[in-house]
């Protein structure tokens, strides 16, 4: 497999490039993030992913290795093809992808063109556990807030607080000290309340 390609830039649109390495030239599709990312001048380096289909081969480039890590993550996806995963990285940024899949973003997904909510709901389910262990993205810490505001709600209304009243004071409490344990909400809550 071809893992990247630097030459003279001869040729740049905005869906791809021509590279001419040593009087060859290949065509690279690319993103338009990459487009933005490629710097002025005549020589350029891409990462690449060489698609071998029974038709055709298509080399596509990247400005950087993690931007190809998506774009082979998302074309691991049933329904997900080449041209699909370059138009998400045309929308969003590697970082969004990523970051939209981990947090389990339907709608950010939704927002490319062509991807409807079964395509978002299945790229989410196929490679959520994927990024998070391959990123090391800390998706527990938005449970464990969570799961202490329960508690902490539960504990306020056995006290006889109105639910109501004691959510808007708890949500106060967790967004100033997203890390505070239920004591602690408790504590803040029973002054504010």
């Amino acid at each position: 497999m071809i893992t990247h390609i630097q030459g003279k830039l001869v040729e740049k649109n905005l869906t791809d490039v021509v590279i001419d390495c040593n009087g060859v030239g290949y065509l690279v599709n690319i993103s338009l993030h990459t487009y933005s990312q490629i710097p002025e001048g005549d020589f350029l380096k891409l990462y690449t992913y060489l698609q071998v289909k029974e038709d055709s081969h298509s080399l596509f480039g990247f400005s950087s290795k993690a931007e190809r890590e998506i774009f082979k993550l998302l074309i691991s996806v049933s329904g997900v093809g080449a041209s699909t995963a370059r138009t998400m990285l045309s929308s969003l940024t590697p970082k969004q992808v990523r970051e939209g899949i981990a947090h389990g973003d339907a709608a950010l997904m939704q927002s490319v063109k062509g991807i409807g909510a079964k395509t978002a709901a299945r790229i989410i389910l196929d490679l959520k556990d994927k990024v998070l262990k391959i990123y090391d993205i800390d998706d527990v810490s938005t449970i464990r807030n969570n799961t202490h505001k329960d508690e902490a709600l539960s504990a306020l209304e056995v006290l006889g607080f109105v639910r109501k009243q004691a959510e808007r004071v708890v949500e106060k409490i967790v967004a100033n000290q997203p890390d505070a344990n239920v004591e602690v909400i408790i504590k803040e809550a029973l002054k504010n309340l």
